[in-house]
């Protein structure tokens, strides 16, 4: 009976998000939508009343989804990407829609505007987004100020970038940044990932290169932590790339993986006559065959030896289980949440019990890597 509820407490929801209030939304301009959304959300989780409201209305549960990776207990596999809630204002809410976990940012070394507007745009034909934000962010000292000390009630992952600026273009600076960003969350969150692939930033993605990896790598571990260290990486990295960073990532015992960033090449999206508008990096499912090729090149390569986290055009729970029989033991969305609803955080997680039964599966874990086995 109670999942027939919540299957019919999700439909109306998703009805109504689709056929009346997307609608309105998809008219307005869509950072301005964005910031709005932040302003509600952090509303909503600032007291307990409109967080249980917000829990009954969309949170759904299932000890067949509950993992504990890397020392971290995860109530279910869905977390909400880095590039939603920058600087860390909605980590009270997110408990209470459903999410699994969070990762904020990213936050980089120094407060930083980001690039000039417009910078966000949507193509909602090929359900995707353009984003051109260019790491706006508050910069760590602020961001970890406001988190410090805050008790959560689901894992938050802190992602870390260096400053989108000319003076951090320099390898060494670029490293000292990226250093004092990590350094401020050392001890703030459940996990630290370090962002290599922004493709909308001064000097481009240069730290996939295997040489200043290292370099990264090597004084980013001077740093006293016990927190799981992930990389969050490009979706358009050949697997010569892939093997490089792989590398390196094992010399310096990484955690993990977040497979992947938004795609920069634009010579490899499939839509008829690639009338893509705005500049930057694109999300949803134009980035989906290739978020879901470099998962499962990672997972076979390194038979199991990292942690991966699939991030790139997931809309349903079908969506999410292909991930996560490429090998993704965790999966994260923004552009399915902009698209389908609040409520398709809980279609996911009640739609993958449904997918585990039917594969005679226990528990999410048993699924990881499935497609290769």
């Amino acid at each position: 009976m109670k999942e027939q509820i919540t299957s019919v407490r999700n439909a109306i929801e998703g009805t109504l998000y689709r056929n009346v209030l997307k609608p309105i939304l998809f008219r307005l301009d869509p950072e301005r939508v964005h910031d709005r959304t932040l302003v509600l959300g952090k509303f909503l989780g600032s007291n307990a009343v409109t967080r249980g409201l917000m829990r009954a209305g969309f949170s759904y549960s299932n000890p067949m989804l509950e993992q504990k990776i890397l020392g971290i207990k995860f109530r279910n596999p869905v977390g909400l990407s880095a590039g939603f809630d920058k600087d860390g204002h909605l980590t009270k809410i997110l408990p209470s829609i459903g999410f699994g976990f969070e990762e904020i940012g990213s936050v980089s070394g120094e407060p930083c505007s980001g690039n000039p507007k417009p910078r966000l745009w949507r193509m909602p034909k090929e359900r995707a987004l353009v984003v051109n934000y260019g790491l706006k962010s508050e910069g760590c000292a602020r961001v970890a100020e406001r988190l410090r000390g805050s008790h959560f009630e689901i894992p938050i992952g802190t992602n870390v970038v260096k400053t989108n600026s000319p003076e951090t273009v320099d390898t060494e600076k670029g490293i000292e940044d990226y250093v004092k960003a990590y350094r401020a969350f050392a001890h703030i969150g459940a996990y630290t990932t370090i962002n290599l692939s922004c493709p909308n930033a001064f000097g481009g993605q240069p730290f996939h290169s295997p040489q200043k990896l290292e370099s990264l790598l090597r004084e980013i571990r001077k740093v006293k932590t016990k927190k799981p260290l992930f990389l969050k990486i490009a979706p358009d990295l050949s697997e010569k790339e892939l093997d490089g960073i792989i590398r390196v990532a094992s010399k310096f015992k990484v955690d993990g993986f977040v497979c992947t960033n938004l795609t920069k090449d634009r010579e490899k999206i499939k839509i008829p006559g690639k009338n893509i508008p705005g500049k930057g990096g694109i999300s949803g499912k134009l980035v989906e065959e290739l978020s879901n090729r470099t998962i499962s090149y990672i997972y076979k390569k390194t038979k199991e030896k990292f942690i991966i986290i699939g991030v790139g055009g997931i809309f349903t729970a079908e969506d999410a289980y292909k991930k996560i029989k490429c090998g993704a033991s965790l999966i994260q969305l923004i552009t399915g949440l902009v698209f389908q609803g609040p409520q398709v955080v809980g279609e996911i997680n009640q739609g993958l019990v449904h997918l585990l039964e039917r594969d005679g599966y226990k528990n999410i874990s048993q699924a990881v890597g499935a497609e290769w086995r």
